[in-house]
């Protein structure tokens, strides 16, 4: 029997598990904003999740359950509303792995595979494309040498939040004014198996998260501090439960550890940033919107509004399998931005501080990152290269402007076009055209 192969036995174990101490109430459903706002059809909550524990079960079942799991966006309202503890978040998750695994195996490797690949190679170009080598090297493990004694903190980067470095190196350049000993780590040699996971190749994507699990817990850290909501609800939920006694590791969200540590940063808050700002919320990972919140009120001068849009989802991607609502929602969003006469419109994640970020330049507010309004009132700043680079909108225009950086890192023009060409194309609203003249 391979290593990997106790694992998935052991995924297996907890979905039969939850599936036990699901009654089928039904609470999870009503909970659920997904199913109202795309008018799934279905007759009954209870007759949803009873849907769902049969592909669970068996591989096959009734098509309003299948959609549903399609459509889950992550928010875990369902968390919270079950009766009996269960997490029907986890559920439809591995219900969409049950859906995966109709594939044939050789399949859902090669799309792991390819998937995996594509990003990687995304993630390496985009970063150099941007950062010079020694800003680089500061977002490796590498760059950090080892220490006499365990770290205060592992800074767990992910794969994506490499491609708007500037939020990564404010993160640290933070660390460094707390006076924190921290290690730096992620990267695609270090992901959370999700690509693999949504694949249907479960057997990869426990070896790869198991594997870096192992790295993680070799720099025996106080605390792990993870940036990705992806990589934390897929450690969180689905790999760290499966490996039992094995590991004891605990992942925190970056803003819920700093928010943790407001009493030390606060004598730091001293420069004012007089804006009116706004979020972009999606509060599927538990405390991490609260966190922001928390920490935007102490920056001197920021009048925090909230828009009276719906906040769904754990992140901006976690709505891609909703198109249409993906994009109505951003739509509100920036309209009732402007409606409250913001200065900022504030991201939380490097997901949607890409989209936001291509927008920019045709909105009457600024885009920002919350590290970079925090990063204002410490004195500290990182420009944000890629929303300046997808402002120019030219291929030729970008690679000229970034040729210093590219030649650095020993990046060929030739490598880097093509990934340019995808950064371009790397959103979800249609960029507005500027009005011809009569």
């Amino acid at each position: 029997m391979s290593a990997v192969k106790p694992l998935v036995q052991a995924l297996d174990e907890r979905i039969a598990a939850q599936l036990e101490a699901c009654t089928r109430c039904g609470a999870c459903v009503e909970a659920c904003p997904m199913p109202p706002l795309v008018n799934l059809p279905t007759p009954s909550p209870e007759a949803l999740i009873t849907g769902v524990a049969e592909w669970l079960n068996t591989g096959d079942g009734p098509a309003p359950a299948r959609r549903w799991a399609d459509i889950c966006t992550g928010s875990g309202d369902c968390i919270d509303a079950c009766p009996e503890g269960v997490n029907p978040r986890f559920l439809l998750t591995m219900a969409r792995r049950a859906i995966a695994k109709g594939r044939e195996p050789t399949e859902r490797r090669a799309l792991g595979k390819s998937q995996f690949k594509k990003m990687s190679r995304s993630v390496r170009l985009l970063s150099r494309l941007q950062l010079p080598p020694h800003l680089l090297e500061r977002l490796s493990p590498s760059s950090h040498p080892e220490l006499n004694s365990s770290p205060d903190v592992i800074f767990y980067t992910g794969c994506n939040l490499l491609k708007t470095p500037h939020i990564g190196l404010l993160c640290l350049d933070i660390l460094d004014r707390l006076d924190l000993r921290y290690e730096v780590h992620g990267g695609p040699a270090m992901c959370c198996g999700i690509l693999q996971m949504r694949g249907g190749d479960d057997e990869n994507s426990l070896r790869q998260g198991t594997r870096t699990l192992t790295q993680l817990a070799a720099a025996a850290p106080g605390h792990i501090l993870s940036w990705c909501p992806t990589c934390q609800l897929q450690f969180t939920e689905t790999t760290i439960p499966v490996q039992g006694a094995s590991t004891s590791l605990e992942m925190t969200m970056f803003p819920v550890y700093l928010a943790s540590q407001l009493e030390r940063l606060k004598p730091h808050l001293t420069v004012p940033v007089n804006k009116t700002v706004a979020l972009h919320e999606h509060p599927g990972t538990p405390g991490v919107v609260d966190a922001v919140r928390t920490l935007l009120k102490e920056v001197p001068g920021i009048d925090l509004v909230d828009l009276p849009v719906p906040k769904i989802g754990y992140s901006l991607t976690a709505l891609t399998a909703v198109p249409e609502t993906q994009t109505a929602l951003l739509t509100r969003e920036l309209d009732a931005a402007k409606a409250a006469g913001v200065d900022v419109l504030v991201s939380v994640y490097h997901t949607e501080h890409r989209e936001l970020a291509v927008q920019a330049p045709h909105l009457p507010f600024e885009i920002a990152n919350y590290m970079e309004l925090i990063g204002a009132a410490m004195g500290l700043h990182r420009e944000d290269t890629y929303q300046r680079l997808q402002a120019m909108r030219d291929v030729d225009a970008m690679l000229e402007a970034s040729l210093p950086t590219l030649t650095a890192n020993a990046v060929r023009l030739d490598d880097a076009r093509a990934t340019v060409a995808e950064m371009l194309n790397d959103h979800v609203l249609p960029i507005p055209q500027p009005s011809r003249r009569p």
